[in-house]
This record gives C-alpha cells, sequence and structure tokens, in this order.
C-alpha cells in the first residue's frame, strides 16, 4: 500500500522546523503554525489538517502517515479514519500510558492525556473540534507504556484496554484494520535521548524495529501516527538515526 504522508513540524505550540528532513519530499507541509498557547483555538489549528488529510488519503486507498511532535495529533489522525468509514483496532505504542486525567495527572501535562480523551475520560474538547466520538476502550492495545503516573497506572489496570510489553508485539494478533501510533520515546534513552520526556529501560531500536516488523507481517495497518524526538536536541543525530531504523520498519510499502 503506498504511504501518503503529512509532517506536523512543530511540538504543541513550539515549531520543530527540522522534523521535515525526516519525511519524503513529497510529504504534505502541516505548518509550522504560529499559535499561542495549548487551547482549544490553538489546537483545532493543527489538528483539523491532519483529520482531513488522514480522511482523503483513506479514500484513495492510501495508507496515512502523520509524523509530528506530541502525541495529540493521534486524535485527529483516529478522527479521519472514522470519517472515511473506518473503525480500526488502535495500538498505542510509548514509553508513556498518556491515560491520565486531570484528576490523575500530577503535572497537568496536556501530552499525557490524549489516549484518555480518545475514549471519553476527561476533558473532550479536543476529541470534539475534529468530531471524534469516544471510542471503545476493548479496541486499545497499550505497548510498553512502562513510565505510568500512581493513579494513572490504576486507570490502566481497571480499564477494559490490554497492556502488553512490546516482546509481545510481534505475535499480537488481530482481525480488521489497525491504527498504530507510536511515540518514539519508547525506544531506550541510553540509545535515543533527544526527547521532551526521555526513559530508560526500554527496547533497543533494533528491538523495536523487530516486533514491528513482525507485527506487520500479519496485519492489515491502514494508518500510522508518529509521535517524533526534537530535532533541536539531537546534536549527535544519534535519536534521528535510532528513529529512522524503527519507522523504516513501521512505514515500509
Amino acid at each position: 500500500m503506498r504511504n501518503a504522508w503529512i509532517v506536523t513540524p512543530q511540538y504543541f505550540e513550539h515549531p520543530e522546523p527540522r522534523l521535515v528532513d525526516y519525511a519524503p519530499v513529497d510529504a504534505r507541509l502541516n505548518g509550522p503554525h504560529s499559535i499561542p498557547d495549548r487551547e482549544a483555538e490553538s489546537m483545532a489549528r493543527l489538528h483539523g489538517p491532519i483529520a482531513r488529510f488522514t480522511e482523503a488519503a483513506l479514500r484513495r486507498g492510501e495508507r496515512p502517515v502523520s509524523l509530528a511532535g506530541d502525541c495529540c495529533a493521534a486524535v485527529p489522525a483516529l478522527s479521519g479514519m472514522r470519517a472515511a468509514g473506518i473503525e480500526p483496532w488502535l495500538v498505542w505504542i510509548d514509553a508513556h500510558g498518556d491515560f491520565n486525567t486531570p484528576q490523575t495527572s500530577p503535572s497537568q501535562f496536556l501530552g499525557g492525556m490524549p489516549l484518555a480523551m480518545m475514549v471519553g475520560r476527561g476533558p473532550q474538547w479536543m476529541c470534539e473540534s475534529v468530531d471524534l466520538a469516544p471510542f471503545p476502550e476493548e479496541r486499545v492495545i497499550l505497548v510498553d507504556g512502562r513510565d505510568l503516573d500512581p493513579l494513572e497506572a490504576e486507570a490502566v489496570a481497571g480499564s477494559r484496554l490490554t497492556h502488553i510489553g512490546v516482546g509481545e508485539l510481534a505475535t499480537l494478533a488481530l482481525e480488521g484494520p489497525v491504527l498504530v501510533h507510536i511515540d518514539l520515546d519508547v525506544i531506550d534513552a541510553r540509545e535515543a535521548p533527544a526527547f521532551n520526556y526521555p526513559v530508560r529501560g526500554g527496547p533497543t531500536a533494533s528491538q523495536m524495529a523487530v516486533a514491528l516488523e513482525g507485527f506487520a507481517a500479519g496485519t492489515d495497518i491502514r494508518m500510522v501516527s508518529i509521535s517524533a524526538w526534537s530535532p533541536s536536541k539531537d546534536l549527535d543525530g544519534a535519536t534521528g538515526r535510532a528513529c529512522r531504523r524503527v519507522l523504516a520498519a513501521l512505514t515500509s510499502d
């Protein structure tokens, strides 16, 4: 299946123009946008184009690949899939759970909440801005999620989503279309440190690539959503090289 790329070169309101260098030259460019904050109107300016691009690409028979600076960009990715008439499985690969709500989050960081919001927990303004109704928890597979806040861990354990390790991904069998969202900080921070919230103890890039190749071989991956590293922090290029290895495993035609 031919990939159709869209790149949103920023981390919330902060531009990350070098992200463009890691996508094909024919990728659609979504920004950088000049937005002042992380409020509803600003985030909708980032997310609306992703949702529309996703729907259009799927209707053309292509596989959309969204590369952005933060995990909230997965919200419009799912919205666009549903707008195209596809109800996928959501495989969320991340060092973090992104399953916080304002009631569970010690930091109140918006980037730690998108998966919770997508299943109808916590504030819904981000989902509503792209017409995304709550997604069924039982269709969510959280992969890795090794760094959870205490109340977030309780929420994950009490939810209907499935929480597995990276080692189980290669043999995971899902029937039907799949949206894979990957936050590349899942890679061990000792190998790939150029993230805003790096976490040690994860898989190497090679281990992650092997798991993804095994999973992709038997899976109908209809869309890939990527939360990238921070090129402005990647002074020696090591993180970018590790992430390219993982992306190649996930986005090969």
